[in-house]
């Protein structure tokens, strides 16, 4: 429970410091290989948000995260600080869930495919993304629920 407590915190919207944990603790160092840092430009200003690498080649994350230039990065445990483990990868696409809706965030989930030079896995089981987080260090209300999607995950993934 510990883990996707996490997890959670660190899928933050875009609104909120992707650096801060809200209702959860500070991992272990790199105990956590398969979480990621979105970050993307609206409009010229730099927004971030948390993903998770479900393939050594997709990050999942929620759909208002969109923006240009989007990177992600992994292997990072401090992302204020350089660290040899950090891979920052440029997105090569980004797949929003075809029936999300920006103005009540329905079906808030997308796909980024970060290239396949990342050896990182993910084996543990993702129960879900936020979808409406909150700027007031409170947690997140509502949550994207991951397994409703994993046909539509399945057949994108498949077909690029």
């Amino acid at each position: 429970m510990q883990p996707l407590l996490l997890l959670l915190a660190f899928l933050l919207s875009s609104g909120a410091e992707a650096e801060e944990i809200i209702g959860g603790h500070e991992a272990r160092p790199h105990s956590c290989p398969y979480m990621a840092l979105v970050q993307f430009l609206v409009e010229e200003a730099k927004h971030r948000c948390g993903g998770v690498l479900v393939r050594q080649d997709f990050v999942l994350t929620a759909a208002h995260c969109w923006g240009s230039s989007i990177k992600v990065t992994l292997g990072a445990h401090n992302i204020q600080k350089q660290e040899r483990t950090q891979q920052v990868i440029s997105v090569k696409k980004a797949i929003p869930h075809p029936d999300y809706n920006p103005k009540n965030l329905a079906n808030d989930i997308m796909l980024l495919k970060g290239d396949s030079r990342g050896p990182l896995v993910c084996e543990n089981v993702i129960q879900g993304i936020v979808s409406n987080g909150q700027n007031n260090r409170k947690p997140p209300r509502a949550f994207t629920k991951v397994s409703s999607f994993l046909p539509w995950i399945k057949e994108t993934m498949k077909n690029l």
